[in-house]
């Protein structure tokens, strides 16, 4: 820990001792959690694990060799760092091709524009289509347009990303996701939309839509931001713009794929963990070094962090590392289903958090728990305090992407949010590589994911209550 002086440890501390009497989560936790904090920021554990993950395996679009690599290489790194427990449940989903993607502007002017299939993405006719571009400025503008006003035609949604983080991209968002429904129920035979980014380069986003059952499959596309910026352009003109887009993209029949899941198992109640996750997953572009190569790293690391303390929490920590999240979080579905509806163990789940952030530092902590557990949340977020982690007063946390699956279905959570950072200039595209990684940072968020990990994992409490 460089940034903040051993004393402020110590006067921390002291400052807990009245409410560490009356409290379950004892100053001996609080202290072993410092200790095991102080060990992970002296380590190179986080930085060699993204390392290692890209350069040895690079993306892992689910359902291909690469996300078996994946696979293989989590369980071989768990099993090297000596956690308890190391093995797979599958996933059943379709598996996606993305094939080759290219489009043309023929008219007024000639150019040659930079896409993106979008994540599931049906591919055009052979041959590919050529048709008149309809403009909306964002996606509520396209929902309102009238059936068969776009017949023929394929629709555009030029709306900008906010560089308002995680706000900015789900407003955004909503033409990625469901921008092919509201186009096809307009007769439109393909979509286009401005990349979910903030940067300018010529590097468009992919990222996942959905269809819809009962509306017509049509393709879709990203175009990256300097190329919406010239489309935008010759729109302008008001002439009629013509575009030639062509893809090859295409799902096949249903692959098992599977959540990795590896434990170190509590002392006395090993049955109840603490879930800690991060998608193995990744698009395919780059090498899913921030998405969410950061988060593999963080979780994996937290958890052999505890175990190298010397004294296992009375109650296990478990690392997943959830499948086919770029799709549509469906290993969380999955995990969802086989635990709450097959299993009934989902109840032994004491509390989650995901890291699925990028690279950037952990600055607050936000509790989503039972009325009477959340004074204990919050203790163990002021434990945090000394490295820069404020506790939010809020009690609302469903956990992030996968996570938030199962907060939705019953699971206490933890939010850990980050600064600001650039993060979206490079999500979903082939810059997301290990080069935009702030090595400093994941190993302070590997180290606040350790001490949380471990205060709640130790404490005796129910977190639902």
């Amino acid at each position: 820990m460089k940034k903040f002086a051993l004393i402020a440890l110590a006067s921390m501390a002291v400052s807990f001792s009245s409410v560490a009497q009356e409290s379950p989560l004892t100053q001996e936790m609080k202290d072993h959690a410092v200790k095991i904090g102080e060990a992970a920021y002296k380590s190179n554990l986080t930085k060699d694990l993204i390392t290692s993950l890209t350069t040895e395996v690079g993306h892992r679009l689910a359902g291909t060799a690469n996300d078996k690599k994946g696979r293989e290489w989590a369980m071989r790194k768990m099993r090297e760092m000596g956690f308890d427990r190391v093995w797979e449940e599958p996933v059943d989903f379709p598996l996606w091709h993305r094939g080759s993607a290219s489009l043309e502007m023929t008219a007024p002017f000639e150019h040659d524009l930079h896409i993106v299939a979008l994540g599931t993405s049906i591919g055009t006719p052979e041959g590919g289509l050529t048709a008149e571009v309809v403009q909306f400025d964002e996606y509520k503008d396209l929902v309102e347009a009238e059936p068969n006003s776009l017949d023929g035609k394929i629709a555009y949604v030029s709306l900008r990303m906010a560089k308002t983080g995680l706000k900015g991209y789900g407003y955004a968002g909503q033409a990625r996701r469901m921008g092919s429904v509201a186009a096809a129920k307009a007769g439109a035979s393909a979509i286009i939309i401005r990349s979910i980014g903030t940067d300018d380069n010529r590097t468009p986003h992919t990222g996942s839509m959905n269809y819809e059952d009962g509306v017509t499959k049509i393709p879709a596309a990203a175009l990256s931001n300097p190329d919406a910026d010239l489309l935008d352009n010759a729109l302008k003109y008001g002439e009629p713009v013509t575009l030639k887009l062509e893809m090859s993209s295409h799902s096949h029949d249903p692959v098992v794929t599977y959540n990795v899941l590896g434990e170190i198992t509590g002392s006395e109640d090993p049955e109840k963990a603490v879930l800690i996750g991060a998608h193995l997953d990744s698009w395919d572009l780059g090498t899913g070094a921030l998405d969410d190569g950061t988060g593999v790293s963080i979780v994996m690391s937290a958890a052999k962090h505890i175990l190298d303390g010397g004294k296992r929490p009375k109650r296990s920590v478990r690392v997943i590392l959830f499948a086919a999240e770029e799709e549509g979080l469906i290993g969380a579905r999955e995990y969802v289903r086989a635990h709450k509806e097959d299993h009934k163990d989902f109840d032994n789940i004491l509390l989650g958090a995901e890291w699925d952030s990028g690279t950037g530092r952990i600055i607050n902590f936000a509790p989503g728990v039972g009325p009477t557990s959340l004074s204990v949340a919050r203790e163990i977020g002021y434990v945090l305090a000394p490295y820069g982690v404020a506790t939010l007063m809020t009690n609302t946390a469903k956990g992030q992407s996968d996570m938030s699956l199962l907060g939705n279905a019953g699971m206490p959570a933890v939010n850990l949010g980050m600064e600001p950072t650039n993060y979206f200039d490079f999500h979903h595209t082939a810059n997301d590589t290990l080069d935009k990684v702030d090595m400093d940072a994941i190993t302070h968020n590997a180290a606040i994911y350790a001490m949380f990990s471990y205060m709640a994992a130790d404490v005796d409490v129910d977190f639902t209550k």
